[in-house]
């Protein structure tokens, strides 16, 4: 099966996805080991890991394409990449769900803030004008048709822009489009959860980013609303912060650091044993 077919696989089934985002080859590597159906390449992340930058529209296309090209060969999951705003007009968004798809991406997410566009969570976010917005998904959706093998993922940043009744018609616009995944970003309540996943069709995504906008609820609850993936963008680069700043901490107060995976686990990890085999297979005497 192709990437995108996995995806849609997943889609047609009654199982709910937890998606843990990665944001280089080594964390779609863990993601896939722990046993979870697909991974999201995080674009905070990547900006992030990347280029020690803010999630401010600062890493190009090219860079972006790039880190999601390792990541699809580092594992087998389906993984649906951040395309931003598409890196400009149209034909941007057209050329760049192209480009994703050609890289392995099983989708791409695409969304209607202005750029630079930041993350979702933060403050100064703007949208673009209703119109623009939807030009943008059905670029996107026009790529898929015309023999990209990916599946699209719109997202709106209208709720905390230009309110949730505007959020939930970009919604069903893009809905209508084609869209294969609807993002409803940052809703602030509960009961706005609720009504995105009652006033709208198709597969929803909920997106927890710990200490953000949007409560951080269990997954069942997540199901029973109506949602069919809970996205964890930041957990695994919060997780790993914490666990390199108190490994620093350790070195500069001579002690070594505790709590550490072995060696032998990242050898494991990263396929050691794999280029072991493959090296003793085209050993020449």
């Amino acid at each position: 099966m192709s990437p995108a077919a996995k995806l849609r696989a997943l889609l047609q089934s009654d199982e709910f996805l937890r998606m843990p985002c990665c944001f280089d080859g080594m964390s779609a590597k863990l993601v896939e080991r722990a046993g979870y159906p697909l991974t999201f390449m995080s674009g905070f992340s990547v900006s992030a890991a990347r280029g020690g930058m803010p999630d401010t529209g600062l890493l190009s296309y090219g860079e972006m394409v790039d880190q999601g090209r390792s990541i699809c060969q580092a594992t087998n999951l389906p993984v649906i990449g951040d395309g931003d705003t598409g890196y400009g007009n149209a034909l941007n968004v057209k050329r760049t769900v192209q480009g994703y798809a050609q890289s392995g991406f099983a989708g791409i997410m695409i969304e209607d803030q202005i750029s630079p566009k930041r993350c979702g969570h933060t403050k100064g976010k703007s949208t673009v004008e209703f119109d623009e917005a939807c030009m943008r998904i059905q670029a996107a959706v026009d790529a898929r048709k015309e023999g990209a093998d990916i599946l699209i993922m719109a997202r709106t940043d209208a709720r905390e822009a230009r309110g949730m009744d505007e959020a939930l018609k970009r919604m069903r616009a893009f809905e209508e489009i084609g869209a294969d995944i609807l993002f409803l970003e940052a809703p602030q309540s509960r009961e706005e959860m609720q009504l995105f996943c009652d006033e709208i069709r198709g597969p929803k995504m909920a997106n927890l980013v710990e200490q953000g906008k949007t409560p951080v609820l269990p997954p069942e609850e997540l199901q029973a609303m109506g949602f069919k993936i809970a996205a964890y963008p930041l957990t695994l680069m919060l997780s790993a912060m914490k666990a390199m700043e108190q490994a620093l901490e350790d070195l500069k107060s001579n002690r070594h650091p505790e709590n550490l995976a072995s060696f032998e686990h990242l050898q494991d990890v990263i396929g050691f044993p794999d280029y072991y085999a493959a090296e003793e297979k085209y050993k020449v005497s």
